[in-house]
């Protein structure tokens, strides 16, 4: 029997779900071999499998990076310059140090760059975790598709970001869900963003063998005494919506069983949040694109989309990608270099740093070994890795603060969250850019168009596993398995005129306004 090339690659995927695909291809699949033969860029498909490090590599990294942002070592004396005395050109040609995530990860080879026209049923704009978790659950649905990047894979948010996975959509609560929506619908809602969104995570990397330092169980800490009584609410909320994985404990138990400061006043335990190596999952999610026969490109700019009679134009600077199906937007806080109308998002900087291995064991300091945030307005998140050290991550700024600053914010944070830790160093820091939207949901789209685009962004800094299972949702509303991506669609959101230019003013403003709130609400968690 005859078998084009929607039922091998359909035909590839259960396989692989199956967990006998390595069995059949003990290396690469057939079907990769053959597409990359014929279109796509010949890369070892075995070298993507990420590969974690115990002890961290420094070495200069190979992810392109956003002239706005920057990495950091401490070996590397050059990068304790201000980010403000450099120019634009400076930053980006500079030579950059790996951040933890990439120092910690084998090498992985580019893929090359699009070089010649090319059609597809499915193009997806960028190669970070919805990008990744898009195009693969489409190739295992049997859609020819083909993924750019403009840097290489983890370039961006998915690769550099706090590495925490948490229930919710963005900022949304579950509170807020049931605000919002009917009962019912906020309870689709909640799963689609806790439970599902967790699973799906451990489904694929079981599914394609892959390891990403996946942990399970996540504290929320009450930063002041009346930040309990939310706290509580939010637990009640969840158990409105059927979700019965968060506990309530107290500031004794906290203290002597999670965390060993004595800061918080108690908080949440919840079972169905976690962590990840992010800029492992991704390269995990590339992996299993590409053993599909996906067909990627990195280092390849978009310069614009267009519509045709019968399909969409996607233009690079060297060639054309005709899709016939569908364009998918995963680029982030650039959504609005692609779409017409006013901006829905303000971007901002965030920032996270890495100990160097601690003089004591991280048990001393977290001995449930449970990544932590906390509720006051300018958040710290932190979580023991590998080779006993501490991440340590926070601040939102509008302008990029320099690796001193942001070295010297969050040693001081260090200090305070554990003052018994003596002279706390850090080894790694690194900035990196999201985006909030006014309502704190994400912002999801679909153009009415013949070949539809969908874009997604204004993740508001949470949103690592939800990033993986909106791009299932993509996938199945593209094949018209469900309408989980209609479902978020609904969700309205105010513009914000030129919000990529005001992000100096209006985060400044923001947080400004949001301090006032909580000085004059001390009981409300107001955190940003």
């Amino acid at each position: 029997m005859a078998m084009n090339r929607r039922d091998f690659i359909s035909t590839a995927a259960t396989l692989a779900g199956a967990g006998v695909l390595s069995s059949i291809f003990p290396t690469t699949s057939l079907l990769a071999r053959t597409l990359t033969a014929v279109d796509a860029p010949v890369v070892n498909i075995d070298q993507l499998r990420p590969m974690l490090l115990q002890d961290a590599q420094h070495r200069t990294s190979r992810l392109g990076l956003d002239p706005r942002i920057w990495s950091w070592h401490r070996d590397v004396g050059v990068n304790t310059m201000s980010t403000k005395t450099m120019s634009t050109k400076t930053m980006s040609t500079k030579i950059m140090p790996a951040n933890y995530y990439e120092a910690s990860l084998a090498d992985c080879p580019a893929f090359g760059s699009f070089s010649r026209d090319q059609s597809c049923e499915v193009v997806v704009i960028g190669g970070g975790l919805l990008g990744a978790s898009t195009a693969l659950h489409l190739a295992e649905a049997g859609v020819d598709v083909i993924l750019v990047e403009k840097d290489n894979i983890g370039s961006g948010a998915s690769g550099r970001n706090g590495g925490q996975i948490t229930p919710g959509i963005a900022r949304w609560s579950a509170e807020t869900m049931l605000e919002r929506f009917s009962p019912d619908e906020a309870k689709r809602l909640w799963r689609f963003a806790s439970v599902e969104a967790m699973n799906l995570v451990d489904e694929l990397r079981e599914r394609y063998g892959f390891e990403c330092d996946r942990k399970y169980g996540h504290i929320t800490a009450a930063i002041h005494p009346g930040h309990m009584g939310p706290l509580v609410a939010n637990a009640d909320a969840r158990r409105q919506l059927g979700d019965t994985a968060v506990k309530v404990i107290g500031p004794h138990e906290l203290q002597e069983e999670y965390v060993r400061s004595s800061i918080y006043h108690g908080a949440n335990i919840d079972s169905i949040g976690g962590q990840v190596q992010p800029l492992a999952l991704l390269r995990g999610l590339i992996y299993g694109f590409a053993k599909l026969g996906g067909r990627v490109y990195d280092g390849t700019k978009v310069k614009g989309i267009r519509q045709d009679a019968d399909s969409t134009v996607i233009e690079t600077e060297r060639g054309v990608i005709r899709a016939s199906k569908a364009v998918v937007l995963g680029v982030h806080g650039s959504t609005g270099e692609f779409i017409s109308g006013p901006s829905t998002t303000v971007p901002f900087f965030t920032y996270v740093a890495v100990t160097p291995p601690l003089p004591v064991d991280s048990k001393e300091l977290i001995p449930s070994d449970l990544p932590i945030y906390d509720t006051q307005l300018q958040i710290d998140y932190y979580r023991a890795v590998r080779d006993n050290r501490l991440l340590f991550g926070g601040q939102g700024t509008g302008n990029s603060w320099s690796p001193r600053d942001v070295n010297n914010y969050l040693l001081d944070r260090i200090r305070t969250v554990f003052p018994h830790l003596e002279k706390p160093e850090l080894e790694y820091s690194w900035g990196g850019i999201s985006d909030l939207t006014l309502n704190g949901a994400t912002d999801a789209r679909k153009s009415g168009n013949n070949v539809p685009v969908y874009m997604v962004h204004g993740w508001s800094g949470h949103g690592v596993a939800q990033t993986v299972r909106i791009g299932k949702a993509i996938s199945d509303d593209l094949t018209g398995l469900n309408h989980d991506f209609t479902m978020l669609t609904r969700i309205d959101h105010a513009s914000i005129p030129l919000g990529s230019y005001l992000s100096p003013v209006a985060i400044p403003l923001i947080k400004g306004a949001l301090g006032v709130i909580s000085t004059l609400n001390p009981t409300d968690i107001v955190s940003f």
